[in-house]
């Protein structure tokens, strides 16, 4: 089965936990990645990564000593993903909910990450989920850890600035559809 259709196929089936019809464009996933400079990255991870658009240009840019941790709670993701990366030893594919955080950090003896990527759709959430996977994904964070996250909306915004200082919004017309990047760096 082609990608698309794939993706559409899961869309209708959960969507609560697929929050697109189609995947991301390297568009956005470029305008998501640009603020993390991945020279200096020990330490990733990246929530609801879908098909893995994102994961493949993290893997990409990351050093072989980088460790990745991808949060996947959907089932015909995750196997895809964890089959796709098995060769990767520093790559972990955990089909667990992002507010689990804490338990694969300490897990993979990991203090703080330098960085996270999140495709999750919030506004799909109820508020308390919400809140609870933003306040420990900024607990997760460095002092300067940056997460990014997009949303085909602006309703993200309140929360995001309730947990994070010195947000900043990009919007990305090149992606089906059009989508705003939030940029969110721990204080």
């Amino acid at each position: 089965m082609g990608k698309n259709k794939h993706f559409i196929k899961e869309f209708f089936k959960e969507k609560k936990t697929v929050g697109a019809v189609k995947p991301s464009s390297k568009a956005l996933g470029k305008k998501m990645l640009s603020p993390i400079n991945f020279s200096n990255i020990q330490a990733i991870a990246e929530y609801g990564p879908g098909t893995g658009v994102f994961t493949k240009m993290i893997v990409d840019q990351m050093d072989k000593d980088t460790v990745l941790l991808v949060f996947e709670l959907h089932e015909a993701f995750f196997k895809k993903l964890e089959k796709q990366y098995s060769n990767h030893s520093n790559v972990h594919i955990i089909n667990d909910s992002a507010e689990n955080i804490r338990k694969y950090l300490d897990k993979y003896k990991i203090d703080h990450l330098d960085a996270i990527v999140s495709s999750l759709p919030l506004t799909n959430f109820n508020n308390t989920l919400t809140s609870r996977i933003l306040k420990r994904a900024h607990q997760s964070l460095k002092e300067g850890g940056i997460y990014v996250q997009f949303q085909y909306t602006l309703n993200a915004r309140k929360i995001l600035k309730r947990i994070f200082h010195g947000i900043r919004i990009n919007f990305t017309p090149n992606n089906l559809p059009p989508a705003f990047v939030y940029t969110c760096v721990k204080k």
